[in-house]
C-alpha cells in the first residue's frame, strides 16, 4: 500500500477543518537544501528525525524547530528509552510510506499500526509549524496544536518535549 499523496494530505486536513497554507518548492532532502529556498515563515520550519530503539520494537518521530540539534544519547536518557539509532529507509517506507527527505509528522497518518510515538517540540505548540505534506516538493504551514490534534485523532501517541 502507498501512503497519502500530497493532494490526499491536503484533502485530509481540509476534511478535519484544519486551516493551512502551502508553499510549493523544488524537492529538498535536508535542512541545508531547505535553507536555499525562500519560505514565507523560515522560523517555523521543522526538522524531523525518524528513529528506533536497538531492539527495533519501538519507533519514534522527533519533530523539532529546524535550527535545533538533537543529541540522541541525551534524549534517550531524558525519556527513559533504550539505545536509539536512525531507522532505515526500508523501515521508513514500511511504516510511514515515506522516502528519506520527505519525513513529516503527517506521515504518521500512514502508520496503520500506530506504532510510532511522536515527540513534538513544545516550541511549536502555540504557533505555526511547516512540515512536508508526505512529499518533499512542498511545505504545508499549520498551527502546531492542529497538527498534534490530527495525529492524536489518528491514534498515535504524542509527547510534548522541550528541546531547549
Amino acid at each position: 500500500m502507498t501512503g497519502m499523496t500530497k493532494q490526499e494530505t491536503y484533502d485530509y486536513l481540509t476534511n478535519k477543518g484544519v486551516s493551512y497554507e502551502v508553499t510549493e518548492h523544488a524537492a529538498v532532502f535536508n535542512m541545508e537544501e531547505l535553507d536555499a529556498i525562500e519560505l514565507p515563515y523560515p522560523d517555523s520550519d521543522a526538522k524531523n528525525l525518524f528513529i528506533r530503539d536497538d531492539k527495533k520494537r519501538n519507533y519514534y518521530l522527533i519533530t523539532v524547530k529546524g535550527d535545533k540539534r538533537v543529541n540522541l544519547k541525551e534524549f534517550r536518557k531524558e525519556h527513559g528509552l533504550r539505545n536509539l539509532s536512525f531507522a532505515s529507509a526500508e523501515e521508513l517506507m514500511n511504516i510511514m510510506k515515506l522516502i528519506p527527505g520527505a519525513v513529516t509528522p503527517l506521515g504518521l497518518l500512514n502508520d496503520e499500526d500506530r506504532k510510532v510515538t511522536l515527540y513534538f517540540d513544545s516550541a511549536f505548540s502555540d504557533g505555526l509549524i511547516g512540515v512536508h505534506p508526505n512529499d518533499n516538493t512542498a511545505t504545508v504551514w499549520l498551527r502546531g496544536s492542529d497538527l498534534v490534534k490530527v495525529i492524536e485523532e489518528h491514534g498515535n501517541t504524542v509527547i510534548m518535549a522541550d528541546f531547549g
